[in-house]
Order: C-alpha cells, then structure tokens, then sequence
C-alpha cells in the first residue's frame, strides 16, 4: 500500500491554498449532487450520500453548501453524471488510474488522454493499469476520536480486514462488498469519520528517478485539478518526497 495516503498528504500541500479549497468544495458538491440523486435524500437512509456529506464536512465545507448540494439534486434539467475509469502510465511507468465524474465522456477522454501525453505517459486500456493495485473499501477516522488500542479492537468486531493507526488518523480496511456494513458497525460508537471510500491500494511501489520526480507529481497534480476528475491513485513511491 506504498505512496497511496502519502500522496493525499502531499496534494494538499501543494498550490494555492483558496484555489485549492475552492476545488475540493466543487468535487464534494458534485458527489454529494449524484448521491442524492441516485438515492433517498435522507443520509441515515443512504450511505454513499452519509459518507459524501461527512467528507465535506472533514474538509469544513460550509453546512449552506452541503444543503444547496442536495438540492441540486432535485432539478429535472440537472445534467447526468456518470462514473467512469480511466487507466494509464506516467514517467518510469507508474501506473495511474483515474477516476471521474463527468456529464461530457468525449470531453473528459480527451481531457485526460492530454495530461497523460504531455507528461510522457499514456492513457491505456481498462485494465491495463488497475492489476498493479487492490481494490479496498478505507475508512478513515480521526486519532481524537477512539485511541489505537479501541479501535483495533472495534475494527475486529466490525468485521475490518485490517487497521492501521497512522500519525493523524486510524485507517480501516475492508472488502469493497463489506464497506458499508463495517461502516456501520463502527457508527454504533463512532460518531465523526474523515472518509468512507473505495480506494485502489498499489501492490507495490515504483521508485521513480530524481530527473523524472517533478514531472511525475505534476502528472498527479494536473490530473487532480481537472474538474471532471474526482480522485487519482498511483503507485509511485514517494515516501521520500
């Protein structure tokens, strides 16, 4: 699982600060948009809408633009939003996979098929990429909530794979089918949460050369700040960074 939370560390240091929370508020509007949509407007009755909202309010998303979100959902004319992966290879041959949120496939194809090739990457296949990683079900939970010995404890009853207490936060692993039930095991005593996502987890690490480091985190960066994508995972090792 090398680079995977280093990275999400990393991307939040990096460009401005506003431009940067203006970004993040629009990614978690629209997610919270689409799970309204395709689900109850009641949170307690949808998880992917609970798990959206508490994302936003981990990044202290104003309580008005979590309510205009949802509301937006109830527009007829609002456009349809479909969830898509794209696959491919940075600098050294990291593999990258992206996942999108878009109204306009053509567009966000194109889009990002750029951004790899002006890296010196390549956009490929579906597949191509996703065998070099895991796909687990992460819930992240902040260190001031539960302490490491009870939380190691609660993950195993909750039926978690796995749990990791990391320097700022807990974080639980699960299969993508149990997600949500381990989710709401641990809500029986836990009340705030960071996230609950499905995250590609890298098997193993590429070392990616001093000459070729900048290019790759620009690779990663650019392909964040596009507004149809919604999260980026890589193998890249960047521990050291």
């Amino acid at each position: 699982m090398a680079g995977h939370s280093h990275w999400a560390g990393i991307k939040h240091k990096k460009g401005k600060a506003d431009k940067q929370r203006s970004k993040i508020f629009s990614k978690l509007s629209k997610e919270i948009t689409v799970a309204a949509k395709l689900g109850d407007k009641n949170p307690d009755m949808n998880s992917r809408l609970r798990s959206a909202i508490q994302a936003a309010r981990s990044a202290n998303m104003p309580k008005d633009n979590i309510e205009r979100a949802i509301d937006r959902s109830n527009i007829t004319n609002e456009a349809n939003f479909e969830n898509l992966r794209y696959e491919g290879f940075g600098p050294e041959k990291i593999a990258v996979i992206v996942e999108a949120l878009t109204d306009n496939k053509n567009r966000t194809a194109s889009n990002i098929r750029t951004i790899f090739q002006k890296s010196g990457g390549n956009l490929g296949t579906q597949g191509s990429a996703s065998h070099n990683f895991n796909q687990l079900g992460i819930i992240k939970i902040d260190k001031k909530e539960i302490s490491d010995e009870k939380i190691l404890e609660l993950a195993i009853e909750s039926g978690a794979d796995e749990c990791i207490s990391h320097k700022e936060f807990h974080e639980i692993q699960c299969s993508v089918n149990e997600i949500y039930n381990v989710k709401k095991r641990l809500e029986t005593k836990i009340l705030n949460f960071i996230s609950t996502e499905i995250e590609w987890i890298p098997l193993n690490s590429i070392e990616v050369g001093k000459d070729k480091i900048e290019n790759a985190i620009e690779l990663l960066q650019t392909l964040e700040e596009n507004d149809d994508v919604q999260n980026v995972y890589s193998n890249i090792n960047l521990r050291n960074i």
